[in-house]
């Protein structure tokens, strides 16, 4: 006899209960009550605490209490119960049945392959009567029917329709079955990555919507081909597959296995003509010592991995995994930092015009204090949130919040220009030309006071969209600084297409000035001069010592920033900063004179 719990569980995983009718479900119904004549009939599942009918014939409600119901006794039995007459049974005279008028019950079990009681179908009479053998057969017949339909529907939640492979959902279940049935074992799970997005993107735009379902009808065939009988595949997510190992004599057949495996689904799906990176992750576990969706999540950064490495296989590494579980924490942090005052702030670093040493600017920089991990590098966070739709609030909060203590420096005297960073994410915006502009008047700041900042590889993205946009900003007013210059690969052609005002030269030039040969200054004079010829005015970044700041003067260098002046400062140290190195400036103007 199956135990209770398991019963239910087997009954809940079927996702039968509190489902709508169904015609496959009622003609089944309707034939049992013929076959016996009588007005009564239903397929019913056995609840914890409750009779719920699938399917019923002359019956109004959904459902009837378990205690001194029949069906509970077929379904915790797995026998046919017959009762002539409800109201000449003790254990059933006094049941709600009986007391609404029935007097005759058949029922036959409804009994899944591993020998758990679903419930019934049931037939019931208002007289008393018997059944017969030819009867009780029929009706036995009809509940095999009711089994083949539920375990027919139960594949479709298992199998998935493209590919024609077990799905994710019974991946999981059979990795609960080893670790029933052989806990400790250990066993490797691989997983098959047919392509990254990129590519699965160019396919559908060369190849059209149906490229996936090809590409993945292709890579299942192989992977039998591959895998060979006796070995089963899953497909568990669009462009994913899986399938099982066991490890405990030899790793080293298994990824060999692995290799002829991916090199005959790409062969396969050579016919699409299209050019696919496939990957593959490899997970060890113990059966039962591992949750079945922690293996999946690991055979997954395994083969994120292969794919970082630009290898074929990777085994899985805890390190590795470490670091993906730390990017996605800190991604599903980030969303709450928006919400949670305190978290997200801006600093702000002075940027210096060389000629007179008064600072002109400042560059308005994004910070992170996370309420366990505290300051959060922005080296670390920016490029996660690159990634993601994050991009487009990230911009506005800070637009939003870098005005503002603009329009307050201009009311208080401090007359400087901001300058903000942009991804892009953002160039991709179709609204954010308008977005810029409304947060300018929403804080009353002139366009010529903001500048934004955007490397070469960002303008790069999609070229012409990036041009427009830009040249949109630039006709407001605004100026546009090209950042990182000489660290891109953009041609000069495309270069001087753009409407930029600034080069800011990459702080990898600057700090190499006052310690390498010659031909480093040869360098960045040339990207100085190139700059000025084009008519943008330069800033080095990185400037940390006095010599440097020095022979970039001598080499024509416009502006500089770096720790030489200051480090990124909060805004009431900014503030500070500013006065003093003013007041310093007015000092040294008047001893001069």
């Amino acid at each position: 006899m199956c135990p209770e719990q398991t019963r239910l569980d087997a009954l809940r995983q079927l996702n039968l209960l509190d489902t709508p009718p169904s015609d496959s479900f009622d003609r089944i119904t309707r034939m049992a009550a013929m076959v016996f004549g009588l007005p009564i009939a239903a397929i019913s599942l056995t609840d914890r605490d409750r009779q719920w009918f699938k399917s019923r014939v002359g019956v109004e409600h959904t459902s009837i209490p378990r205690a001194q119901a029949p069906c509970a006794q077929v379904a915790e039995s797995t026998q046919c119960v017959v009762i002539s007459d409800l109201l000449a049974d003790p254990d059933y005279v006094d049941s709600p049945l009986a007391r609404d008028g029935v007097r005759f019950y058949a029922g036959v079990p409804l009994t899944t392959r591993s020998g758990c009681g679903l419930g019934a179908l049931c037939v019931l009479g208002l007289e008393p009567r018997g059944a017969s053998a030819p009867e009780i057969a029929a009706l036995t017949d009809l509940a095999d029917m009711v089994m083949s339909q539920i375990e027919l529907q139960h594949a479709i939640g298992r199998v998935d329709p493209v590919s024609g492979l077990l799905n994710r959902n019974q991946l999981l279940e059979d990795l609960e079955d080893l670790g029933r049935n052989t806990p400790g074992q250990r066993r490797l799970l691989a997983l098959v990555d047919l392509a990254p997005s990129e590519q699965l993107t160019q396919g559908m735009s060369v190849m059209g919507p149906t490229f996936i379902d090809q590409i993945v009808q292709a890579a299942a065939s192989g992977l039998r081909a591959g895998l060979g009988p006796g070995r089963t595949a899953y497909h568990v997510a669009a462009t994913q597959f899986a399938f099982l190992g066991l490890a405990e004599t030899d790793d080293a057949t298994f990824l060999a296995r692995l290799k002829v495996a991916l090199n005959d689904a790409r062969l396969r799906g050579a016919h699409e003509r299209f050019v696919l990176t496939s990957t593959i992750g490899v997970a060890p576990f113990l059966a039962g010592q591992t949750p079945g969706s922690d293996v999946l999540r690991m055979a997954y950064s395994a083969a994120q991995d292969a794919r970082l490495a630009g290898g074929q296989i990777s085994l899985y590494s805890s390190a590795s995994d470490g670091k993906q579980v730390r990017r996605f924490s800190l991604l599903k942090d980030f969303c709450d930092a928006f919400d949670l005052p305190g978290e997200l702030r801006l600093v702000y670093q002075p940027r210096i015009d060389l000629a007179g040493g008064g600072c002109c600017g400042a560059e308005a920089l994004l910070r992170w204090t996370h309420p366990k991990l505290g300051d959060v590098s922005p080296t670390e966070f920016i490029p996660i949130v690159e990634q993601t739709a994050l991009m487009r609030p990230v911009t506005t909060w800070v637009l939003d919040h870098a005005l503002e203590q603009l329009a307050a420096w201009h009311a208080r005297g401090i007359d400087l220009q901001l300058s903000i960073n942009v991804s892009a994410a953002n160039l991709e915006e179709v609204d954010f030309v308008e977005r810029v502009q409304l947060y300018l008047l929403k804080h009353r700041v002139r366009p010529e006071f903001l500048e934004l900042e955007m490397t070469e590889s960002a303008m790069m993205c999609d070229p012409v969209i990036a041009l427009a946009r830009l040249r949109a900003l630039a006709d407001l007013g605004i100026r546009i600084a090209l950042d990182d210059f000489g660290t891109g690969h953009s041609s000069l052609a495309y270069l001087q297409r753009l409407p930029i005002s600034v080069v800011k030269i990459d702080r990898s030039f600057v700090q190499s000035l006052d310690h390498v040969a010659e031909q480093a200054r040869i360098l960045v004079r040339t990207m100085i001069q190139l700059s000025h010829g084009l008519g943008h005015r330069v800033v080095a970044e990185g400037v940390e010592t006095a010599d440097t700041a020095q022979i970039l003067n001598g080499l024509g260098c416009d502006e500089a920033q770096g720790y030489h002046y200051a480090r990124p400062l909060e805004q009431a140290d900014f503030e500070r900063w500013f006065r003093q190195r003013r007041s310093a400036m007015r000092a040294a103007t008047a001893c001069a004179a």
